[in-house]
């Protein structure tokens, strides 16, 4: 290796390690020794008092149930899902396997306002089921097989305070999430393992229990992890359904007594050492069943035709699933062409008007809130394109001590809840020029951003390195091409696709980041998008149907570049959101 390339692989590992210790490993440990320390000792009266309290103690159960019972939702959705998809061939499968994708264009966030419009007591559910359940009694009634018409009693849909409607909101929104891990571990699965067991004579449900779900677990605990890290920290579902007793909403609602109460610490060091748990526990999993993979993979051959019967089942399964998941769609969509007030005690809108588009373009917070959002996102995304890039680079390319520890620093933030670093950073910044608190937040926003979505655009370069030929590379060197010169002028142009498909997604989900925009964003001027739909929501009369419209906005964005990067990444786009 020559000199100039030595330095260039150290220059650049000592930029990457000062960025990280910066804005990922230093605001973690700040957390940690806020929980555990004070006035320079070693305590736990933190922990016992906060496990002491009832209410937060409360708020630590419901997240953990929230997290297992949305991972088991998740898992029964889509294990059948991802089987039928990869072992059967069945009509229309390339569009509907495409319609498995459509809950990520709406954020839980957003889709939690839909929620509330068709499944609260008085909302469209209960209203149509109402009037059904009237008209049949009633034509009961003219027959003479019962007395009187009845008025059905209104059904509790979210149930327990809204926890069972915060349930299959989020759970609607990540079983593709899931669905793309299993599917991904499935296609790995050498099929002469199930063919040997079948000519065995075992069933189908043995062969599946004892042989394929074990060489899939790796796929499946890789989104399982996601998946109730996701459920376990999300701060923005609980808030609009209004289900206060989580651990995101107890922390959220602690920020300004920040410096004040040292229990939000200690309730962010709980959900830091869960995340934690959960991740170690499913790369363990993960590194110790990867022998069992087999390289094969699924033959083309392994895909059986599906019969009449079970093709017009696996149509029904996918077109009933895809329509209970757009049902969040369909009511913000509503909701948005609606007058204010005139969508309550009707079962839809009885006016329907753009003025709440037209509204969006007057209204200060709203539109600020869109170009704020559009500035922090693009300034995010070319900063993570810039480290995205080298770290993919070193990795892909270069031989260093250390590597394995780069690519795990680099994937922590898909398990590090953001809640956990917006806290971080409002804490361990609070007595610098970076406060957010008294000062412009923008800088800690940018970064956050760049923090929580580098693991995406990193990914993408990745790929992106790993299916393109070294030679080029090789003889722009040969012929005495400085490192950064060959990766500008040769690497780069060859990889576009694969970066572009990053780009885009590390800027459409920083469009709609929850957490660090509820946390760092105090003052108005600075709102990014969730946080003014979150303000929006919480006015009355044209409150949430303003915020509605944003959301519609939000899904146009969402959907545009989840299509542009499945176009540039095709099925390695599910490669993304594995851990």
């Amino acid at each position: 290796m020559s000199a100039r390339r030595r330095i260039f692989i150290i220059a650049s590992l000592l930029i990457l390690a000062a960025f990280f210790l910066v804005f990922l490993l230093y605001p973690v440990l700040y957390v940690v020794k806020g929980a555990v320390a004070w006035e320079g000792k070693w305590t736990s009266a933190f922990f016992t008092a906060s496990l002491g309290d009832p209410i937060q103690r409360e708020s630590i159960v419901n997240s953990l149930l929230l997290g297992v019972a949305v991972t088991v939702v998740t898992t029964v959705v889509s294990l059948p899902l991802a089987l039928v998809t990869i072992r059967r061939e069945f009509p229309l499968k390339r569009w509907l396997a495409g319609l498995v994708m459509v809950p990520m264009v709406l954020p839980p966030f957003v889709g939690a306002i839909g929620m509330k419009q068709m499944f609260a007591r008085m909302g469209t559910v209960n209203l149509l089921l109402e009037k059904l359940f009237y008209g049949l009694t009633f034509l009961l009634s003219r027959v003479g097989l019962m007395g009187r018409p009845w008025n059905m009693p209104p059904v509790d849909w979210l149930g327990q305070a809204g926890f069972w409607g915060v349930v299959a909101l989020e759970a609607l929104h990540l079983y593709p999430i899931m669905y793309l891990n299993v599917v991904a571990s499935l296609a790995s699965v050498d099929r002469s393992c199930e063919e040997a067991a079948y000519n065995l004579g075992a069933s189908r449900w043995n062969v599946f229990r004892r042989i394929t779900f074990p060489l899939m677990l790796p796929g499946y605990f890789a989104g399982a992890s996601i998946v109730f890290i996701w459920a376990f920290t999300d701060l923005g579902t609980p808030l609009i359904l209004r289900f206060r007793r989580v651990v995101p909403v107890q922390i959220f609602e602690m920020v300004k007594d920040i410096n004040a109460n040292p229990k939000g610490y200690a309730l962010v060091l709980i959900v830091l050492l869960v995340t934690v748990v959960v991740f170690v526990g499913a790369r363990w999993v993960v590194r110790g069943r990867l022998h069992t993979l087999a390289t094969k993979g699924t033959s083309s051959a392994a895909v059986r035709r599906a019969t009449p019967l079970g093709s017009f089942l696996i149509l029904l399964f996918i077109s009933a699933l895809t329509f209970v998941a757009v049902i969040p769609h369909l009511a913000v969509l509503l909701s948005s062409f609606s007058t204010p007030g005139g969508w309550q005690g009707t079962v839809l809108p009885t006016e329907l008007t753009w003025e709440n588009y037209a509204n969006l373009v007057t209204h200060p917070v709203a539109l600020r809130g869109l170009v704020n959002s559009l500035v922090y996102s693009t300034l995010a995304t070319l900063g993570a394109l810039v480290l995205g890039v080298l770290i993919a680079y070193l990795l892909t390319r270069e031989r260093f001590t250390g590597k394995v520890l780069l690519d795990t620093t680099v994937m922590a933030p898909l398990a590090l809840p953001g809640i956990v670093l917006a806290f971080g950073y409002l804490a361990c910044f609070s007595d610098s020029f970076l406060n957010p608190m008294q000062k412009n937040p923008v800088p800690l926003l940018i970064i956050s951003y760049i923090v929580r979505r580098l693991p995406y655009m990193v990914r993408s370069a990745v790929a992106g390195f790993q299916h393109v030929s070294q030679s080029l590379e090789e003889a722009s060197t040969s012929l005495g091409a400085r490192p950064l010169a060959t990766l500008r002028r040769i690497t780069i142009p060859l990889v576009l696709a694969s970066l572009t498909a990053g780009a885009i997604l590390t800027f459409v989900f920083s469009m709609f980041e929850v957490s660090q925009s509820l946390v760092l964003a105090q003052e108005p001027a600075f709102y990014p998008v969730s946080r003014v739909l979150y303000t929006l929501f919480g006015r009355l009369k044209d409150g949430p149907y303003l915020a509605s419209a944003m959301g519609v906005i939000g899904m146009i964005v969402l959907s545009a570049g989840l299509l542009g990067a499945g176009r540039f990444l095709g099925r390695r786009l599910g490669e993304i959101f594995r851990t």
